[in-house]
């Protein structure tokens, strides 16, 4: 299976994007956040981590392969997660993915039935059914921070921290007796800085630094 592709941005239409690879042009279908973070990157050349999926219906014997993409694992990761939730399939998914991961994670965390109304396709039924399967599921990503979508050479910026270790933290903040609200703002002052951390007790010492020094 094809996991990730390189090449050529050709065009960006509004529900997929046409890489140029070599003499071939690839179809590659994206959700509405990622085409707005390649919109202007025609021309330029541009990576893709996909997954690939068989396209067809009941009513014909038409079997179609599409490849999905994203800017990054972790959106992959996200939208495959997303696709667990009871009745909502590929295409469901596609439609509704209008916002940053990071945005609809956090509205999952905080039950907010009514901001998941507004993502295209979805009820208020299916927004209960989606915090009730992805509400414990969802903290690394809610905790991603705002990354810019590449850097000043045109590759993909580097995370400042890895989201495992991310998370670890956010746990552990908690268990000192902060607010999840508390716990991702001091997180999210602690991206700003733009250091690599890999130990979570230094994650949490500049939290606290941070917080003293605002």
């Amino acid at each position: 299976m094809l996991t990730k592709i390189t090449g050529v941005l050709n065009r960006v239409l509004e529900e997929e994007a046409r890489l140029q690879v070599g003499p071939f042009e690839y179809q590659v279908l994206i959700p509405e956040f990622v085409r707005r973070q390649i919109q202007t990157s025609t021309g330029e050349e541009v990576t893709f981590h996909t997954l690939e999926y068989i396209e067809g219906n009941q009513n014909s014997n038409k079997m179609i392969p599409r490849k999905i993409g994203f800017s990054s694992e972790l959106e992959l990761e996200f939208f495959e997660l997303f696709c667990t939730v009871d009745k909502i399939g590929v295409k469901k998914a596609l439609k509704a993915m209008g916002r940053p991961i990071r945005e609809l994670a956090n509205a999952i965390q905080r039950l907010d039935v009514k901001w998941l109304t507004t993502m295209p396709g979805i009820g208020k039924t299916t927004a209960e059914q989606i915090i009730a399967t992805l509400k414990t599921k969802v903290t690394k990503f809610a905790l991603l921070g705002e990354q810019p979508s590449s850097a000043d050479d045109g590759k993909p910026a580097k995370p400042a921290v890895n989201a495992t270790v991310f998370e670890d933290a956010y746990t552990a903040l908690m268990g000192l007796g902060l607010s999840p609200a508390d716990a991702r703002d001091r997180l999210d002052v602690v991206l700003k800085t733009g250091k690599e951390y890999k130990d979570v007790g230094d994650i949490i010492n500049e939290c606290f630094k941070k917080k003293t020094e605002r």
